[in-house]
C-alpha cells in the first residue's frame, strides 16, 4: 500500500487563484474535496488504499489550507469551477469521481451540476445542499453559521484564538476525537492561524444567500443524473454534530439516483473518525461503475 509519502504537492496557477493540491497513485480520476475547518490533510487515512487504483487529487480549496486566499470569489459556483480548471485544464481529465465532505459537499454538487458529463459518480458526506428545501442550520443549533455569517466581527473576536476555537470543533463535531489528534490540530492550525486564513473560511458562509439562489435555480429545472451515495454521521448532540439521514434526504431532492448510509458511532468528521469503514465503501461505490465499463480496477 502506498503512504503519504508517496503524495506529490503541486500548485497551480488558475487565475485569480493559486490551488495547492496533493496527487498520488495511478488509474481513474478520483477528487477529495475537504471541508472546513479542515484542508486536504482531512484524507490523509484514505488516500493511501484509494491511491493503489486511483489517480488520487485533493486540493486545498481557495482561501484555505496553502492555497492563495482571494479577497472574493467564494460562491459554491465559482469554487467548483476552480476544481474543474485544476482537474479538467491543468490535469487534462475529462471524467472522473467525486467525494465532498462538510463544504467540499456543495462544492461538489454545484460541479456535478455544471458538468454533469464529466463527474460519473458523487459522494457527499454529512452535509446537506444548501437551497434543497432542508434546514442546513437545523433550526439554530448549528449557531456558528450565523455567528460566521456576521460581517467582520469573528475574525476581530478570534485573532490570535485560532486554536482554542478550533479546538473545539474538532473535538465537539467529531464522536470518536481521538482519532484527531493533537498532531493534525496543529497541522489544521499551521494554516488556519495564516494571515486571512479565518476570513476566508468565513466567507465561504457569508456567500450562502447567493448558493442557494443559485442551487434552487438548478433544482427547478435539473436534478443531477449520475449515481449518488449520500453518507452521515450517526451520532449528534452533544457530542458528534452528525446529520444522520439528513444528505440522503437533501441529495434525493437534488438527484435522480441516491443510496444513503449512516454511520454508526460516528460524527461529523466521516474521513477521520471511520476511514476503514469509508475507504470500503468509496471502493463497493466505485467498483460497480467500473465492472460495468468492464475496468477491472480491483483485481
Amino acid at each position: 500500500m502506498a503512504d503519504l509519502a508517496d503524495c506529490n504537492h503541486k500548485y497551480a496557477e488558475l487565475g485569480g487563484v493559486k490551488l495547492h493540491y496533493v496527487t498520488a497513485g495511478k488509474g481513474p480520476a478520483l477528487v477529495l474535496l475537504h471541508g472546513w475547518p479542515q484542508t486536504w490533510w482531512e484524507w490523509r487515512h484514505i488516500i493511501p488504499e484509494l491511491a493503489e487504483h486511483y489517480f488520487v487529487i485533493a486540493p486545498d480549496l481557495r482561501g484555505l489550507g496553502d492555497s492563495s486566499r482571494p479577497s472574493e470569489g467564494y460562491s459554491k459556483k465559482t469554487i467548483a469551477e476552480d476544481v474543474w480548471r485544476l482537474v479538467n485544464t491543468e490535469l487534462g481529465y475529462d471524467e472522473f469521481l467525486l467525494v465532498g465532505h462538510d463544504w467540499g459537499g456543495p462544492v461538489a454538487y454545484a460541479l456535478a451540476a455544471s458538468r454533469p458529463r464529466s463527474v460519473k459518480k458523487l459522494v457527499i458526506l454529512d452535509v446537506v445542499i444548501p437551497g434543497c428545501g432542508g434546514d442546513f442550520s437545523e433550526g439554530g443549533r448549528r449557531w456558528h453559521h450565523q455567528f460566521h455569517i456576521t460581517p467582520n466581527l469573528p475574525e476581530a473576536l478570534l485573532e490570535g484564538r485560532e486554536e482554542i476555537y478550533l479546538s473545539w470543533f474538532y473535538k465537539t463535531f467529531a464522536y470518536r476525537s481521538e482519532m484527531i489528534t493533537s498532531t493534525d490540530i496543529q497541522e489544521y492550525l499551521r494554516t488556519y492561524s495564516q494571515p486571512g486564513a479565518m476570513r476566508a473560511g468565513f466567507e465561504y458562509y457569508r456567500a450562502l444567500p447567493e448558493d442557494i439562489a443559485y442551487n434552487k435555480e438548478i433544482i427547478r429545472r435539473f436534478k443531477l443524473p449520475m449515481p449518488v451515495l449520500a453518507i452521515g454521521g450517526g451520532v449528534s448532540y452533544p457530542n458528534g454534530r452528525g446529520r444522520g439521514n439528513a444528505p440522503e434526504e437533501s441529495l434525493k431532492r437534488v438527484a435522480t439516483n441516491v443510496v444513503g448510509e449512516v454511520f454508526e458511532e460516528c460524527g461529523h468528521f466521516i474521513p477521520e473518525e471511520k476511514p476503514r469503514l469509508l475507504t470500503s465503501r468509496l471502493r463497493n461505490f466505485f467498483w460497480e461503475l467500473n465492472w460495468k465499463r468492464n475496468i477491472f480496477v480491483f483485481c
